[in-house]
């Protein structure tokens, strides 16, 4: 396949980073390490958290572009690196060995000096008949990434917590001005409803029970019998982690579940970078999804590991030479 070693080069040991995650961190850091000349292996679920989505905005270059058709150039540019290779295959388990890192694949097992984790978040919806089938092409996560494309439009915003509201007055001060709250059962505080009504935005609390039709012309219903009509839903989704492998590897979590990093992506753990939506510093208020930020995030793992065996092979260099 593109990017696998020369035949006899595949052993245990060989690879210098391993990158677990082939969105725009992981890709990003396996093309920065490959063009460093490093032993790279990148792995691929292939289970990204945009799959939905049919098209991706806010990247310069890209700007409305599937993601698909992003993921599969990324892999192609990364793949014109011999010293690279790409393998679709999930971790079953990552350990520290003396050296590195011991990745459990199903296909056998992989060692690597370093990690990079960019394994993701999984978004976590509401069980709301019809909601998830529409995550990406009529229901919108993110208003800063799909907003401008229903400017002026009808929009519902699902849910009634502070977030759910504060999306609702953003989109109502930014992009358009027929936008509802549908909160599902929540009852959103007192401060937020008075808000919410100077802003002319309706609320309705009681919990939906499904939702139908297309970007443009889409249908809630909830079991009063009241439909909503809008163009556009928005739902700022709760999320965990894809993957458990930062956890077990003994990297610190941050209470809102992201991998704890610092200004490099270097995790607690020796080693073990992080990059993406799956991570971030302490001293920032959350964690973004956005593709650029991921890139920006794997670049920077990529090079800091980098330098990280640079520098560690130059001390074993100078211990040898006594």
């Amino acid at each position: 396949m593109p990017g696998q070693f020369p035949s006899g080069e595949s052993e245990l040991d060989v690879y210098e980073v391993a990158i677990i995650g082939a969105g725009p961190a992981g890709l990003t850091a396996a093309l920065v390490c490959g063009r460093q000349q490093r032993r790279v292996l990148l792995l691929d679920s292939g289970m990204p958290r945009n799959a939905r989505a049919t098209e991706l905005h806010m990247l310069v270059g890209r700007d409305g572009h599937s993601p698909a058709r992003l993921r599969q150039t990324g892999r192609e540019e990364v793949a014109r690196h011999p010293n690279v290779r790409i393998e679709d295959a999930t971790v079953r388990s990552a350990a520290a060995v003396p050296g590195g890192f011991r990745l459990e694949l199903a296909s056998g097992a992989e060692e690597a000096r370093k990690l990079i984790l960019a394994t993701g978040q999984v978004d976590v919806l509401p069980d709301v008949p019809g909601l998830a089938e529409r995550f990406g092409s009529s229901v919108f996560h993110c208003p800063y990434c799909h907003g401008f494309e229903v400017k002026d439009r009808s929009v519902v915003v699902l849910g009634g917590g502070y977030a759910h509201c504060m999306q609702a007055l953003y989109l109502a001060d930014r992009l358009t001005s027929d936008v509802v709250v549908c909160t599902h059962g929540a009852t959103p505080e007192e401060s937020l409803l008075k808000r919410l009504a100077r802003a002319g935005i309706t609320v309705h609390t009681e919990p939906l029970a499904g939702v139908d039709g297309g970007l443009g012309d889409l249908r809630l219903s909830f079991a009063s019998g009241r439909v909503v009509r809008c163009e556009a839903v928005f739902h700022r989704t709760a999320t965990r982690q894809h993957s458990d492998l930062a956890e077990r590897l003994g990297c610190e979590m941050l209470p809102d579940g992201r991998v704890r990093v610092d200004a490099v992506q270097q995790t607690t753990v020796p080693g073990v970078y992080a990059a993406g939506d799956m991570a971030r510093q302490e001293t920032l208020p959350e964690a973004t999804a956005f593709l650029a930020t991921g890139a920006a995030d794997g670049l920077r793992a990529a090079i800091w590991a980098d330098q990280e065996l640079l520098n560690e092979d130059a001390e074993v260099a100078a211990a040898a030479e006594g």
